[in-house]
């Protein structure tokens, strides 16, 4: 059995369940580029073969820079995109083949809050429709019973039975992101992906839907896939953090490990750059070189190796395979052989 730390609860490292609630296996998701009649198709590997493991109650995140995949891969997890090869374990179950009327059944238990709530909510429908469709839809409840589970989201979320009627345009960021968080909520899933879901919001705002997406976890038992650019979120919400490089995990482990002994040296340059809180503190900033490489056509070796600071000559040759540091920390670079 593997370990994880509940960090944001500062509880000590617990044994995890002996089955996964998720489990990720070598999930690909390419897109092709179409170049006409006399040239070859092209393919961007936005997702390559990225593997893990969630457990029931966690939170665990996924970070990196933009174009990293960390979207591309929660949208493909719940099938929103087709995966390309790989297989998405729920409860056991292999979903990655599953056709659309099954999946919509499986949709009960997976939701997702999306980065921009504006785009997500139908401007169309009043918040009263946005949130009794989805207990339509899965045939829970009298229409009046799903009118009152409407109301009484809306006041755990911050909202109140005065919202039910008016139109996503009428709110603010933070009130349309709450009202996001509340569709996807209000079936009671076993898991949420939250894409992103504080970054368009101001720096006010963020803490407080930070705090309340805590605050449902401990109330509806939800366990989250985080998926994030900034460190500062990933810390405070998360148990377990993946690090992503060119659709690839380079890095997975608890966030106290990721946060107080990084392995990759690109876990480290991300580190680097997150803003010191004191100003009596120092710390090293490392500077990669370069921009991120194609993902239509991605180094050979260690994708890394044209930023890395520490590139060796294997790793322009041979791709690095994904060491078990310990129970709860994999790398994958050469600085770390497999024995």
């Amino acid at each position: 059995m593997s370990e994880y730390e509940q960090s944001k609860d500062s509880q000590p490292i617990v044994e995890a369940p002996a089955a996964p609630l998720l489990e990720v296996q070598e999930l690909k998701k390419y897109y092709s580029i179409d170049q006409g009649w006399f040239k070859k198709n092209l393919e961007v590997k936005a997702v390559d073969g990225i593997s893990f493991s969630v457990y029931k109650g966690e939170t665990f995140g996924l970070v990196g820079e933009s174009g990293c995949g960390k979207s591309t891969a929660g949208r493909t997890i719940l099938k929103l995109n087709d995966p390309t090869a790989g297989g998405i374990l729920f409860e056991g179950e292999d979903i990655s083949k599953l056709g659309y009327g099954d999946m919509r059944k499986l949709r009960r238990k997976l939701q997702m809050v999306f980065q921009d709530p504006y785009a997500s909510l139908n401007p169309k429908k009043t918040i009263r429709q946005i949130l009794t469709e989805p207990l339509r839809v899965h045939n829970l409840f009298t229409p009046k019973e799903r009118i009152q589970k409407a109301i009484e989201i809306l006041e755990i979320v911050g909202l109140s039975e005065y919202h039910l009627n008016r139109y996503p345009h009428e709110f603010s960021g933070g009130q349309r992101q709450r009202i996001g968080i509340a569709r996807a909520v209000i079936l009671q899933p076993e898991l949420i992906i939250a894409d992103e879901p504080v970054s368009a919001l101001d720096v006010s705002i963020q803490s407080q839907v930070i705090n309340l997406l805590l605050k449902l976890q401990k109330e509806f038992q939800l366990t989250y896939i985080f998926i994030s650019h900034d460190l500062g979120v990933i810390e405070h919400i998360t148990d377990r953090v993946a690090v992503m490089y060119l659709g690839k995990v380079v890095e997975l482990a608890t966030t106290e490990e990721i946060f107080s002994d990084p392995k990759h040296p690109y876990t480290k340059a991300l580190l680097s750059s997150v803003p010191i809180s004191h100003p009596d503190e120092q710390k090293e900033r490392i500077i990669l070189s370069g921009d991120v490489p194609s993902a239509v056509k991605p180094p050979q070796g260690c994708s890394f190796h044209p930023r890395c600071p520490d590139c060796m000559e294997i790793c322009k040759t041979k791709e690095p395979v994904t060491v078990q540091l310990s129970p709860t920390q994999s790398v994958s670079c050469h600085l770390y052989p497999k024995e």
